[in-house]
């Protein structure tokens, strides 16, 4: 184990994707479509690709920030098959996403598809990143041992009804 500091914080761009629907009510989606590491130096709002179904439109950069007593989450979500990051914005006046957000935590992911976000979903992690993540595991987890607490008789309500144990007076 290295004593070298290791970085917390990475700078990934955001992309979303504006795909044409069939719908009576509305005649596009948006989703994420995947992050670029690094960040390119690139306004957030240009397109990058366009054609008659969709259009990949840069949102800006977001950071992906690592703490060491999420490691568990990390390391699940780096064996657990594809290593995904989540990502999240709201919508923007013209309906565009803007101000991203993402993580590498599934449970802070989880979370963010019930905290009212506009846009969210999950891309693919870059293998620089992955590795990057993979370190920061290898380096701070220590793993937690789940210990039953053992409930005391008095909170259980076996209290003896009013009466004494015995041998006690």
């Amino acid at each position: 184990m290295s004593d070298e500091p290791i970085e917390t914080v990475r700078e990934v761009g955001v992309v979303f994707v504006r795909r044409a629907v069939d719908n009576p009510w509305v005649d596009h989606l948006w989703s994420p479509h995947g992050v670029l590491f690094p960040a390119p130096p690139v306004e957030p709002g240009t397109i990058l690709l366009e054609n008659e179904r969709e259009k990949l439109v840069y949102a800006g950069p977001a950071c992906v920030e690592l703490f060491a007593s999420d490691t568990a989450n990390y390391r699940d979500n780096l064996i657990d098959g594809t290593p995904q990051l989540w990502v999240a914005a709201r919508s923007g006046e013209d309906g565009a996403p803007t101000g991203p957000r993402t993580t590498a935590d599934p449970t802070e992911g989880g979370a963010w598809f019930e905290s009212g976000a506009d846009v969210i979903g999950a891309v693919p992690m870059p293998a620089d990143i992955a590795g990057w993540i993979a370190e920061f595991v290898d380096r701070f987890h220590v793993e937690r041992v789940f210990l039953k607490r053992q409930r005391d008789r008095s909170e259980r309500g076996e209290r003896g009804h009013g009466r004494r144990p015995e041998g006690k007076t």
